[in-house]
């Protein structure tokens, strides 16, 4: 889905009035995918890239003219006139959501995509004032940030996705240069002085080789160092699929909030669930009580 042009914001409209009917809150992630994409369908083919030459494809872009893998297209570096203007594109999509209906707004800077692969030293290999130094890679998610907080009014929320590491660092056998679990604790100061209201902490998604040892719960931890470390107000993520496992990261205080992604995918009464399990009652729509 995108929000590019007024007739998505129309679209969208229906689906967030639905959504507000229900007392619920709608929120958007704005995101651009960089030098990953121009794929297909992630259910068609596990979402291979797409060659410029073939139908739906082009060439896409990114901080330096470095592939994400050897199956995927040759980014184009971007001049420093097209990082600019892309800074104002999401500013756009954020007031297209804010027409749209949307509460809440995330900007997706993690995974991988385009403000992570600015982020990160491994993807971003300028000597201009987009790369380089720490000061020069977070340039660009500043910006945006900036950008998107003039237009997204001050009490609704604002939230940041981050990939707190490319996992290189963790590696000893692993010698690359990628951003980092301090780059990331540095980070978020940054952001949350520039009003970012939230943090939502996953990792990885740069480095395709990277070694990451998974588990449940395998990314609070990042979650809970920069909120020990910052104050600021941080989301984990990653494996979390147990009401009891999720009450605890909250309960004890390594993070404000647990996001559920495909969890709910598997299970779309997740929070039923969770409400039965800990003794809370919850509310169902009334077609369905005799269920």
């Amino acid at each position: 889905m995108g929000i590019w042009n007024d007739t998505q914001v129309a679209a969208f409209r229906r689906i967030t009035a639905f959504l507000k009917t229900q007392g619920t809150v709608p929120g958007i992630q704005l995101g651009h995918a960089g030098r990953k994409a121009s794929t297909e369908r992630t259910w068609v083919d596990r979402g291979r890239p797409i060659a410029p030459e073939e139908p739906n494809g082009w060439t896409p872009v990114g901080p330096s003219a470095l592939a994400f893998d050897e199956a995927s297209t040759l980014p184009e570096e971007l001049t420093t006139d097209r990082i600019r203007g892309i800074v104002q594109e999401f500013a756009a999509a954020a007031e297209r959501a804010l027409a749209a209906g949307f509460e809440v707004a995330e900007i997706h800077g993690a995974h991988g995509y385009l403000i992570h692969q600015f982020l990160s030293p491994y993807s971003n290999r300028r000597t201009d004032e987009y790369g380089g130094s720490f000061e020069g890679r977070t340039r660009f998610a500043l910006e945006v940030v900036d950008a998107v907080r003039a237009v997204w009014p001050e009490d609704l929320p604002l939230f940041f996705r981050i990939s707190a590491t490319d996992w290189l660092a963790e590696n000893p056998a692993d010698d690359r240069d990628g951003w980092t679990a301090d780059d990331t604790v540095r980070f978020a100061k940054e952001l949350h002085a520039r009003g970012v209201d939230l943090l939502d902490v996953s990792t990885g998604g740069n480095a395709p080789s990277a070694k990451i040892e998974t588990g449940p719960g395998y990314q609070v931890p990042f979650a809970d160092r920069v909120r020990n470390e910052t104050g600021m107000p941080v989301a984990a993520v990653g494996m979390i699929t147990e009401p009891v496992q999720a009450q605890e990261i909250i309960a004890t205080g390594k993070a404000d909030a647990v996001l559920l992604a495909r969890e709910l995918l598997r299970n779309p009464y997740w929070a039923h669930r969770a409400a039965r399990e800990l003794g809370r009652d919850l509310t169902f729509p009334i077609q369905y009580h005799r269920a």
